[in-house]
């Protein structure tokens, strides 16, 4: 059995399965026609058409092996759990309202994928350093991680809501 390794929303879930479908159907049966057309047009060797056609092939399938592996490692539902107190912790799925001590902006992300973000809202990766250190955390907490360029970032959590 394998190990859940991100979380998904059911609406990202099926948007990933949709997507998955219309590139092992659709795009791939246009690729297949784009090369063979190529092909029939004589000399592969300088045939710019016929590259560009087996690129996009070769992206195409890549595509789809990324797709068929986070939909088979992915964890689907809507995390809601509140603590022994009632109040929600900080965990793949939520939305999260904080501010950093390296700026005077307050932050609203999703901790997940951004596959369950819609545009314009930023997600952070539960294994990124931020991610991992506000983990299990709850409103009013405290939490520090170091950056990438070794800074020491302290993270205050305004808010914990389920992302919808």
């Amino acid at each position: 059995m394998s190990q859940k390794t991100e979380y998904l929303s059911q609406a990202a879930y099926d948007k990933l399965v949709d997507e998955l479908d219309q590139r092992k159907t659709t795009r791939r049966a246009d690729i297949t026609k784009r090369i063979a057309a190529a092909r029939d047009e004589g000399d592969l060797k300088e045939n710019g058409g016929y590259h560009a056609a087996r690129d996009e092939q070769g992206k195409n399938e890549a595509r789809i092996q990324e797709l068929e592996y986070r939909l088979e490692n992915a964890e689907i539902g809507t995390p809601t759990d509140a603590n022994k107190d009632g109040l929600l912790e900080v965990t793949p799925g939520m939305l999260v309202e904080a501010k950093l001590s390296t700026s005077s902006k307050t932050l609203k992300f999703i901790l997940g994928s951004r596959d369950n973000a819609e545009p314009g809202v930023d997600a952070f990766s539960p294994s990124s350093p931020l991610g991992a250190a506000i983990a299990g955390a709850q409103a009013g907490e405290t939490r520090s991680y170091k950056s990438p360029n070794g800074q020491e970032i302290e993270v205050n959590i305004i808010s914990v809501a389920p992302y919808l």
